[in-house]
């Protein structure tokens, strides 16, 4: 099993936004990149963080991933728009995307905004959250274009992604409120921690090539492939399959059909409806009904007396406290991160050091 290995918070953004600025993406994007990644490492989602480094710089060797991309406005009836990401860096792209979202919904109230053709987006809470410091609220319907990796309820064959569904509250008398959870029973990124761990996958969650239940991790990754298992079963297919089409195929997004498919790269396709909950006009009801709500949930007795009755975004609250000046990175994550460098060096012709070479004694 492959133990953990502690990064030095700070210097490892340091690192990988030199990897991104090696690669030939700008300071800007550079920087959006790393403060992504390293933000989901931060808020407990090593799924989407630095693990993802080796699939970007894979994608962009292989000429799928498109570095400094602007995204380009479909269709525009000032509420309601489409843009294209011209299969730009997602963290790039859809930060540009929920600055154009957050403008209109300051003017409008509400907007409605369909991203299609781009690169991973990473952690889509992170967008929440980035409307939420703009005093606005958010609902994301997520699809995933690459290998079909989540079986239908009822079947043995992959056919979606993980298909993440994403809402964001402001609260001005406390913390957000953050919902963001895959519709597959657990992120295919935590599938892959235990991979790179050697260790088990969680109970429940996946199935082997004959759609009998495993904890083998190797299933996702080594043939003859399995699939992961829906989040509660039909209820999370169901969600799956309206991320796909409400989330994609509405606005002219594709779904993950084989011939759709662009191997290596990982695609999105995202729809946001991001408005102001001011303009409802129950700002004062809303607060004292959340905090009294809050407060009743909470008051329930704990199944276990030692563990809190957390809130949607606590537990992303409670890792950032944790991991302010080191994160944890498995051994075999921290080897792709230093075959990345690889590929970039030899792409660019750099020297960019191993990322093996800031662990911390």
């Amino acid at each position: 099993m492959h133990a953990d290995v502690s990064l030095p918070t700070q210097q490892t953004r340091d690192w990988v936004q030199n990897l991104f600025r090696t690669a030939g993406s700008s300071d800007e994007e550079a920087q959006l990149t790393a403060d992504h990644l390293i933000g989901a490492n931060l808020a407990g989602h090593d799924s989407h963080g630095v693990g993802m480094v080796l699939p970007y710089t894979r994608s962009l060797h292989a000429n799928e991933l498109q570095l400094n991309q602007k995204i380009s406005i479909v269709t525009d009836s000032d509420t309601l728009l489409v843009v294209d990401g011209n299969r730009g860096i997602g963290q790039s792209m859809m930060y540009q995307t929920m600055n154009l979202a957050i403008e209109r919904a300051r003017k409008n109230g509400v907007v409605i905004v369909g991203l299609k053709n781009t690169h991973h987006i990473g952690r889509v809470g992170h967008w929440a959250e980035m409307a939420i410091a703009a005093n606005l609220a958010s609902i994301h319907f997520t699809n995933v274009v690459s290998r079909a990796i989540v079986a239908p309820h009822g079947g043995r064959q992959s056919r979606f992604g993980t298909n993440p569904l994403t809402v964001g509250l402001p609260r001005k008398s406390g913390p957000p409120i953050l919902l963001d959870f895959a519709t597959s029973a657990v992120a295919v990124g935590k599938i892959r921690v235990a991979y790179n761990r050697k260790g088990p996958a969680p109970a429940g969650t996946l199935i082997d090539h004959e759609g009998i239940a495993t904890n083998n991790p190797a299933v996702m990754y080594e043939p003859p492939l399995g699939a992961l298992l829906t989040a509660a079963g039909h209820k999370g297919y169901a969600l799956a399959m309206v991320c796909d089409l409400l989330g994609s195929a509405l606005f002219g997004g594709a779904t993950p059909m084989p011939h759709r498919l662009r191997v290596p790269g990982a695609y999105n396709n995202t729809l946001a409806i991001v408005f102001d909950p001011a303009r409802f006009g129950a700002g004062e009801h809303f607060e004292h009904e959340a905090q009294g709500f809050i407060e009743y949930v909470q008051s329930a007795t704990r199944t276990d007396p030692n563990t809190p009755i957390e809130i949607p975004g606590d537990a992303e609250r409670r890792y950032r406290r944790e991991r302010a000046q080191a994160i944890p990175v498995d051994t075999g994550t921290l080897q792709t991160m230093d075959e990345a460098a690889q590929i970039i060096n030899a792409i660019r012709g750099a020297t960019l050091p191993p990322a093996s070479a800031l662990v911390k004694g």
